[in-house]
């Protein structure tokens, strides 16, 4: 089954559910399928995943919204009918595939959620209403997380018999940790924005009303800093976790020397 090139037509990506918009430094990814509650399909993440093949090297801050009463009501659920979505596999048809066809299929709609928390962006998911499965997921895929106060996240994957495979568990468990990560998860319940404020799930909760705004002045403000300095902090802090207090304090130290003879004009 042959399936629509996505990655550089922004026609294409529209009428898969996403819009780009470019402002030099700044780029805005919006969900606009609110009739739909921004519900997700292949053909939304192929859109995703070309939309972070494309963006130009001039772009320091992404910022994920979308439109209407909810973020994204997870899986379009025709996928989970015999006939599924036109022009798409089914669940059914990719549960038939032999083990390498699967893995990488699952593997190209784990693109679209990956791309957002690459070294030379800093991204950040405006997060109202519904965030559902691969809704909550796509937000977790961001570095940071405003949310309205109205926001209610779960991950339903598992009330379905199946589990979060959209790169969702990795940075859940970094956030909440593993206890309430596995709470969450297992029983698919609903998660608030106070709680999210509360266990590091969102970085901040405003009314929905000033949600943009807060979202515009968070931009300004991680616009503010020179790229390299920002660039050279999110590398430290990412891998922070995967190394000893010894290995950070020398990660720190070769950043500094990095950035020392940058400022002085004696970089490479």
């Amino acid at each position: 089954m042959t399936t629509p090139i996505l990655d550089t037509d922004p026609q294409l990506w529209e009428q898969a559910g996403v819009r780009l918009d470019l402002d030099d430094a700044t780029a805005v990814v919006t969900l606009c399928r609110p009739e739909r509650r921004n519900a997700q399909s292949p053909a939304m993440w192929r859109a995703l995943a070309g939309i972070g093949r494309s963006l130009p090297g001039t772009v320091r801050v992404v910022v994920l919204r979308a439109e209407g009463v909810s973020f994204s009501a997870g899986l379009d659920r025709a996928m989970f009918t015999p006939e599924g979505i036109p022009g798409e596999r089914s669940f059914l048809e990719l549960a038939a595939a032999d083990d390498k066809d699967l893995d990488e299929t699952i593997a190209s709609y784990q693109e679209a959620f990956t791309w957002w928390r690459r070294p030379d962006v800093i991204s950040i998911a405006a997060v109202q209403g519904h965030a559902v499965g691969a809704g909550f997921q796509l937000a977790l895929g961001c570095d940071l997380r405003v949310v309205a106060e109205d926001v209610q996240f779960a991950m339903k994957e598992t009330s379905l018999g199946l589990v979060p495979d959209l790169a969702g568990t990795k940075p859940l468990t970094e956030l909440v940790g593993y206890a309430r990560a596995l709470e969450i998860c297992a029983t698919g319940r609903w998660v608030g924005a106070e709680e999210a404020v509360a266990t590091g799930l969102a970085n901040l909760a405003v009314p929905a009303a000033e949600l943009d705004n807060t979202v515009r002045d968070l931009t300004a403000a991680l616009l503010a800093a020179p790229r390299s300095a920002v660039i050279e902090t999110k590398a430290l802090l990412q891998g922070a976790g995967e190394r000893s207090f010894e290995q950070q304090r020398a990660a720190e130290r070769a950043a500094q020397a990095r950035r020392l003879r940058d400022l002085a004009g004696l970089g490479d």
